[in-house]
């Protein structure tokens, strides 16, 4: 069960915000994100010491359509670059001192054990989203499922912050069906060049998602995710509610962590309050996602990787925002020669 947060706790943080030693006002957005920490936090002080980037990684049905530039091999070719550690989302999380969980959720291949990938596979990818539902109800519910549990280790582990990352080639194309069907929009307004198309590879795509959105006129958010997502969409649905049901603040990437933010949103409205939005994709559809959610990211860089890579990039500001309220000393100490 996700908790909203306490809202009568907000004129208090605020004053005390309000009262650090520093201009009023003058820290910016980096005082909106310190008061939706401090609530997320409450009665403890928040702190940003230990992150996990969770990347979710899941093959796709729908590149059978033509959907992507890649072959799905490249899903598990990626997955072996993230345990090796040599991919961009490694580079980046020890650049910001963070973790990374790479989990197996629905590669279609058997990856061999190793000491750094958590095997929670439900199945070697969905089915052709075009042609019938991505997952059965019970791969949907396992996968959530799934999502939930390992969050929830990571946080009994100590993670102070769940941050969000994917790898599955074709999972734009879902994207865009699950913002289609739950921003709602226009389907057009959806569709991106994901991994980078050509003109002729934007026409099958187009077609392609526009075949899957005519085959099911699913609404509801399971009902969307089970005809159209991924089985590590799901995963980080479920990975949203679990670390919002333990109060921890979860760090959303861009367009396709956005969208399954999106999903367990629309499943559960309080788990809003702890999605912390990271930066703006450039892939298109991902403002339609962030206008439905009235979410204001932290970063506009241009970035359309995935991989959890944006998430990573905004957590020094997550941790300057939490230091803001336990280090920052208050103006009337500083009057007052108490410091």
């Amino acid at each position: 069960m996700v908790a909203p947060l306490d809202r009568t706790r907000e004129v208090d943080l605020r004053a005390t915000i309000d009262g650090k030693a520093k201009p009023l006002g003058s820290l910016g957005r980096i005082e909106t994100l310190a008061l939706q920490l401090g609530l997320i936090a409450h009665p403890a002080q928040p702190a940003i010491g230990k992150v996990v980037l969770m990347v979710f990684a899941g093959d796709h049905g729908l590149v059978d359509e033509g959907v992507s530039r890649y072959p799905a091999a490249v899903t598990m070719a990626m997955v072996r670059t993230y345990l090796a550690g040599r991919a961009s989302a490694n580079a980046f999380a020890a650049a910001v001192d963070c973790d990374i969980a790479v989990i197996d959720i629905g590669v279609a291949a058997d990856l061999p054990a190793h000491p750094r990938l958590i095997a929670a596979k439900v199945r070697r990818g969905t089915a052709n989203a075009a042609r019938e539902p991505a997952m059965s109800r019970a791969d949907m519910t396992a996968a959530l499922d799934a999502g939930v549990a390992l969050a929830q280790a990571r946080i009994a582990a100590g993670a102070d912050l769940i941050a969000l990352g994917e790898m599955g080639i074709g999972n734009t194309a879902s994207s865009a069906l699950l913002a289609h069907r739950l921003a709602p929009a226009a389907l057009r307004d959806c569709i991106g060049v994901g991994a980078g198309q050509d003109d002729a590879g934007m026409a099958r795509k187009r077609a392609a998602i526009a075949r899957a959105a005519a085959r099911s006129d699913a609404t509801s958010p399971l009902d969307v995710l089970r005809e159209f997502g991924g089985l590590e969409i799901a995963g980080m649905v479920g990975a949203v509610l679990g670390a919002a049901a333990r109060k921890r603040p979860v760090l959303i990437d861009g367009f396709i962590s956005s969208a399954a933010a999106l999903v367990a949103i629309r499943l559960c409205p309080a788990a809003r309050d702890y999605c912390i939005f990271a930066h703006r994709s450039a892939e298109r559809g991902h403002d339609i996602v962030l206008q439905a959610l009235d979410a204001n990211p932290l970063l506009d860089l241009g970035l359309r990787l995935g991989e959890g890579t944006g998430a990573l990039l905004a957590v020094p500001l997550l941790r300057a925002a939490a230091r803001l309220l336990s280090d920052i000393a208050s103006l009337d100490d500083v009057l007052a020669g108490r410091i």
